[in-house]
């Protein structure tokens, strides 16, 4: 998720932990452990492209990290604070670092929560920024900023923040069922042979939904708005694996394909091939539009090592799709 909701989570967290022993403190110091976990993006600065994406939400991101770590924070920050103890603070920095993957875990990119094990958790039911859901956690967790430490009002508040936080996620994940079974009765009904379905919201909300189907040798792109009125409509985008096949020894490219589960499809331009990433869905839910959010420009070496760099987005992109959700989003 983004970083201001990863903050508001770790201020509640932090808060729940241990805000009526520090007050305040509790929830900076919960912000500042939710934070931490992504500062994993900081790989992109010292390694190629490939490398940065099999560490984002890696390590940093899984069970091992926040039992290692929490003890370590807990002991540094007891050092200069006038609240000495350890356990509680370690319990505090173990939760708020440990709930930061949790909730990336419902999001398309998911986390490595079981590191160093491959499995990645990825439920895909909410998009990375969410204003329903960090908008009254924000608006709770203020309320409870501004009462005292002992205050029960000050608990109450913060409760109800994260109660309204964890039943929206849980509605997601509903809302997400309901969508698939849209989309697979619309492949039934329009007698479309598939293999596999994948689902996700659209950005910014949960009310529009888009869907992945390997039909073979294409994929399928679909959208359903729970205000649609019309039949589902998909857009055919050709694989072309066939593009690469001279490449598939690579180990680079490999990975690529590893990192995308299978997802991708290759495009052929005047510059040169492009590996598209179809997880993460397009900037553009005009038909057959192939502006693919996360699209990777393929490049040989005089060597013949491969190289893959993300092509460059846009304000202009983002204003474009938000215009195009909102009409999207109130029906077909």
């Amino acid at each position: 998720m983004d970083s201001l909701t990863q903050i508001v989570l770790g201020a509640a967290v932090g808060e729940a932990i241990l805000g009526k022993k520090i007050g305040n403190k509790a929830m900076l110091y919960g912000a500042i452990a939710g934070t931490i976990p992504d500062l994993d993006v900081l790989a992109s600065n010292f390694t190629d492209t490939v490398t940065a994406l099999e560490i984002h939400r890696g390590f940093t991101h899984s069970i091992l990290f926040s039992i290692l770590f929490a003890p370590i924070f807990g002991w540094l920050v007891s050092r200069f604070e006038k609240y000495k103890n350890v356990k509680d603070w370690s319990w505090l920095f173990f939760w708020c670092l440990f709930t930061h993957p949790l909730l990336d875990a419902f999001t398309t990119w998911g986390t490595q929560l079981f590191w160093p094990l491959e499995i990645r958790l990825a439920f895909k039911s909410i998009f990375v920024i969410d204003p329903l859901y960090t908008l009254p956690f924000l608006v709770f967790l203020l309320l409870a900023m501004f009462q005292k430490r002992t205050s029960r009002r000050r608990s109450f508040f913060n409760t109800v923040g994260l109660i309204l936080s964890t039943g929206y996620l849980l509605l997601t994940l509903v809302l997400k069922f309901a969508s698939f079974k849209k989309f697979e009765g619309a492949l039934t009904e329009q007698n479309i042979s598939f293999s596999e379905i994948d689902t996700r919201p659209s950005a910014l909300n949960t009310v529009l939904w888009n869907a992945n189907v390997d039909a073979g040798d294409y994929f399928l792109i679909g959208n359903y708005s729970f205000l649609d009125t019309k039949p589902i409509r998909f857009d055919k985008y050709p694989k072309n694996h066939h593009l690469i096949e001279d490449l598939l020894s690579d180990k680079k490219l490999q990975r690529m394909i590893a990192i995308s589960k299978g997802w991708y499809s290759i495009s052929k331009k005047e510059d040169g091939l492009f590996f598209n990433d179809l997880r993460f869905g397009l900037l553009s839910i005009e038909s057959n539009s192939d502006d693919f959010v996360f699209q990777y420009k393929i490049e040989k070496s005089a060597t013949g090592e491969l190289s893959f760099t993300e092509t460059e987005k846009g304000r202009r992109d983002a204003k474009k799709l938000l215009t195009q959700l909102w009409t999207r989003i109130q029906g077909n």
